[in-house]
């Protein structure tokens, strides 16, 4: 599918939604957490082929970032590593949470390396997460995780509000008409087009009340007013979030502060 112009892109341009407000859940100075992802050398090898090696680099939560490079590159595995999905080879990988009441500086301020390491501390108010529980942390998109559908869209998000709260400032009928399926909320996935059922993971993803957004690829399928919808759904719904976008499509990162070359760690 091709992509529409970057002019097309913009907020609201040929849009009929209804207007939206991030849950804002996360907000630095409200007493909430901030959640940061901190790769030290970390490295993913199989067999004998190394498909990345050595990266340190801190993810911040409020900030987007775009992992680049071309098709089978490692774009996909970096994630799925960083998601605890598949175990990293070498290096580290940890997950920290921050509590922003306790008045603390940047990530970069810590003082020292067991402040680093995340353990939790009263003084600093940091704790390290699990990886088997950061799962609870993150939503993911992707084209190789499939939807259940035998269920219509309004049983599939119920299904997943089940194991992964979503936000509370918009129900489920909102949602589906949100992104444009409100006429088609009793039929079964599986008679959606492509592009219908790209709606849906986009939307199980964004609207779930979680820190940390990974998108792999989030507009395969979708036409021009698909590109359209999922910049609407990150403006509104994530700017309070960790993205990180895994894609070699301008028009899927083009909002990210920042951008990595998966190629600069081979």
């Amino acid at each position: 599918m091709q992509s529409p112009p970057q002019s097309d892109l913009k907020k609201g341009k040929g849009s009929s939604y209804p207007p939206s407000v991030s849950s804002r859940l996360f907000r630095e100075g409200d007493g909430g957490f901030n959640l940061a992802i901190i790769l030290e050398k970390a490295g993913k090898r199989f067999n004998r082929e190394w498909i990345f090696r050595n990266i340190t680099y801190t993810f911040q939560q409020g900030k987007s970032y775009a992992v680049t490079g071309p098709n089978g590159s490692g774009k996909s595995t970096l994630l799925q590593t960083i998601a605890g999905a598949i175990g990293h080879s070498e290096g580290s990988i940890e997950y920290v949470l921050r509590d922003w009441g306790l008045g603390i500086g940047n990530w970069e301020e810590t003082g020292n390396d067991e402040q680093r390491t995340g353990t939790t501390q009263p003084a600093t108010g940091k704790q390290k997460l699990e990886t088997d529980n950061i799962h609870k942390q993150i939503s993911i998109v992707a084209p190789y995780l499939e939807v259940i559908e035998e269920m219509t869209a309004t049983e599939f998000l119920q299904f997943h509000a089940s194991f992964k709260q979503l936000i509370p400032t918009v129900t489920i009928p909102q949602i589906l008409e949100i992104i444009g399926l409100q006429t088609a909320t009793d039929k079964q996935i599986r008679f959606y087009s492509s592009g219908m059922k790209q709606r849906i993971k986009l939307a199980q993803a964004v609207f779930s009340n979680v820190p940390v957004i990974l998108l792999d690829e989030p507009c395969t399928n979708l036409d021009a007013a698909g590109y359209i919808l999922y910049h609407q759904l990150i403006n509104d719904y994530c700017s309070d979030k960790l993205i990180i976008v895994s894609s070699n499509d301008l028009n899927e990162y083009d909002f990210c502060n920042e951008r990595l070359n998966i190629l600069d760690w081979k």
